[in-house]
């Protein structure tokens, strides 16, 4: 879990100190590292705090560019497939400087522009400035598991990983959004793209955002399909059902810190642990359960 933020002002400049403050409002999200950047004209900014999970060497460190500066990233999440997208682009011509999955995002993008977002495979939510053609570019997972919040008014456009790290800018007016407060004392949560605030907006899962010259557009890359691939005979239907969940499992190993699992009770998680490698099981340290108040709720931690 890291933290992104960015601010683009159209008619001036952009807080370097109020840009560091939205950045720090989120500190929990990424203690290891912090970074900011700011464009020549002082027009662009872009936050983010980092949670070191892939190459935790200093060339993880973000806002993150290219190697001639003019495409600048903060990330946050993770993208399971970026080795298989690497070498890909490393057979394009590409060079890497790091071993991190964020620095894939941005040769992606020089490769696949816009498009490139459908390639990648994982849970995330991103910012990139394009300073060749001024564009700002934000992109949230297919299933929005990574949030991003944003304020766009008068061309001037504000970005978040939380709505209070946008809430402490001046120009953002607090006025709450009834019909949000109405949806969640009807369904206990704010349907997207509506937040607790008139003016927030959340970006919708499986959509980018792009914008330029003050104009904003939001385009929807991916939507789920439920169409017929013909019959499947239960043999094959117990191998995929069996397939899926143990590769999903493998995926979010991938790290270069110690793996924690945390499982509730129950019949539906019961399977996951069978399905991390044998040798993932037996360096398992500790495992302990903690229950809430009520007791309603039982969480098993294993520490591997």
């Amino acid at each position: 879990m890291c933290a992104i933020a960015g601010k683009l002002s159209r008619g001036g400049k952009v807080d370097r100190r109020l840009l560091e403050a939205m950045r720090d409002t989120m500190t929990h999200r990424g203690p290891d590292d912090a970074g900011l950047w700011l464009n020549d004209e002082g027009s662009v900014g872009l936050a983010h705090r980092r949670l070191s999970i892939i190459d935790l060497s200093p060339n993880g460190h973000q806002p993150m560019t290219n190697e001639d500066g003019s495409i600048w990233l903060v990330f946050n999440g993770e993208i399971y497939n970026f080795q298989e997208l690497k070498d890909e682009l490393l057979e394009a011509g590409h060079t890497f400087r790091s071993h991190t999955d964020s620095e894939v995002i941005i040769h992606a993008y020089e490769e696949w522009g816009l498009e490139s977002v459908k390639r990648l495979r994982g849970m995330f939510s991103s910012a990139l400035w394009d300073a060749r053609c001024r564009r700002l570019f934000l992109a949230r997972d297919r299933l929005g598991i990574k949030p991003l919040f944003y304020w766009h008014r008068n061309g001037d456009f504000i970005f978040a990983s939380e709505l209070k790290a946008i809430r402490i800018d001046p120009q953002v007016r607090l006025a709450l959004n009834e019909s949000a407060i109405y949806d969640f004392f009807t369904y206990r949560y704010i349907p997207t793209p509506k937040t607790i605030y008139e003016d927030v907006r959340k970006l919708p899962p499986a959509h980018y955002a792009v914008l330029e010259d003050g104009r904003l557009t939001l385009t929807q890359y991916w939507d789920p399909s439920f169409s017929s691939t013909g019959a499947v005979s239960e043999e094959d239907a117990i191998v995929l059902v069996q397939r899926k969940p143990r590769e999903a499992t493998q995926l979010h190993r991938i790290a270069d810190v110690p793996v924690g699992v945390m499982l509730s009770g129950g019949l539906i998680p019961a399977p996951f642990w069978p399905w991390l490698p044998v040798r993932v099981q037996s360096r398992c340290t500790r495992s302990r359960s903690v229950s809430t108040l009520n007791n309603t709720t039982r969480l098993n931690l294993l520490e591997l």
